[in-house]
């Protein structure tokens, strides 16, 4: 080894769904949203204006979707904190909340990001692990800790845990941050963002990328105390003060202003979800009901790594997690109901085929 390489940050990096650049293919690996972003968002692109005020530094608040978001969630804009993209602003976080010597807490099948930030940050932590139905147990978080972060719902599980239980593991982390990725949150289940007139230690994280249709445009958000936000953003400003692009402050608030669209959309993939999970069920898999844009799914005797590759063959692309307890499990992202449907054609062919083996 030089002895330059001795000083290198070494980390275990987070490995990104595959991105394949094929025309005709079903991609149900990323959990991106099936139909395009709101029609106000391709009037905002044709902005006149925009393309000569590229040359200038984009507002580093972000005011103008800052105080959208505010509006929309019925907050003040000094409750709101925006990023590039959820990853982004759940990295700050890491890096603003978490300097604690003791364990910060999260699931042990949760997002994979999470045991890289803290790897990066040198942020102790512990896993909690899931009960045999993939459940989040309020109980384990209990203990004294350096923080606590969990997804609701749930990736890659997709199962929500009920607002009374949120409110339980907060009611026992009074003295530490407590983070809510809720980046499906808008596929179902109750925000905890109306606990946070009752915690001030609460921060909640949502996206752009999933229900609103937007994932290449990379915009995130948190809502929390002023203290919290003040926090960030002291953060951020120390890292990078122009972190929000001004095509996506000018396109996320085109977003939230089309609420009309926002549910269209949003109900259509929740019916394809419905109607999806019972089609699977019929063809022998198992798994808990999904309250996101994804379900994540076992067969009762076809080995997942098997229906992957032989899917992946036929350009339909799904999320297969190498890891422990999970190895035999699928997520499978909701896409168009034409999508889902030449998708369960394969399945059934395929599993038929592996039957007569």
């Amino acid at each position: 080894m030089k002895p330059w390489e001795q000083n290198i940050r070494k980390v275990v990096p987070y490995v990104p769904g595959e991105q394949p650049k094929k025309e005709k293919m079903i991609k149900l690996n990323t959990n991106e949203n099936p139909y395009p972003p709101s029609p106000k968002v391709r009037e905002a692109l044709n902005d006149p204006g925009l393309f000569s005020r590229m040359r200038l530094y984009p507002d580093p608040a972000a005011s103008m979707l800052v105080e959208a978001i505010a509006a929309y969630k019925g907050l003040s804009k000094d409750r709101v904190f925006v990023g590039v993209g959820s990853d982004d602003v759940l990295a700050m976080a890491f890096l603003t909340f978490f300097n604690s010597e003791k364990p910060i807490y999260f699931p042990d099948i949760t997002y994979s990001f999470y045991d890289v930030w803290a790897d990066l940050f040198r942020i102790p932590y512990e896993k909690k692990a899931l009960d045999e139905d993939l459940r989040i147990c309020p109980v384990d978080y209990y203990g004294e800790n350096g923080g606590v972060i969990f997804p609701n719902p749930n990736a890659p599980t997709g199962t929500l845990l009920p607002l009374e239980q949120v409110r339980d593991i907060l009611d026992h982390n009074q003295d530490v941050v407590v983070i809510v990725d809720e980046a499906y949150i808008d596929f179902g289940g109750s925000s905890a963002l109306e606990l946070l007139e009752e915690y001030g230690n609460l921060l909640v994280v949502q996206t752009f990328s999933k229900s609103r249709s937007m994932a290449g445009m990379r915009i995130g958000y948190a809502m929390g105390s002023e203290d919290l936000i003040r926090a960030l953003n002291d953060v951020k400003y120390s890292f990078n003060s122009y972190t929000m692009d001004l095509p996506s402050i000018l396109w996320g608030t085109a977003s939230v202003e089309d609420e009309e669209y926002f549910r269209e959309t949003l109900d259509r993939i929740v019916e394809t979800r419905e109607w999806f999970q019972k089609e699977m069920r019929k063809l022998g898999f198992r798994f808990q009901d999904s309250m996101a844009n994804f379900v994540f799914v076992t067969h009762e005797s076809v080995p997942a790594g098997e229906i992957f590759a032989a899917a992946r063959k036929e350009d339909i692309y799904l999320r297969y997690f190498k890891k422990p307890r999970i190895d035999n499990y699928l997520r499978i992202t909701i896409g168009t109901r034409e999508e889902m449907e030449t998708f369960l054609a394969f399945l059934q062919k395929f599993l038929g085929e592996h039957a007569s083996c």
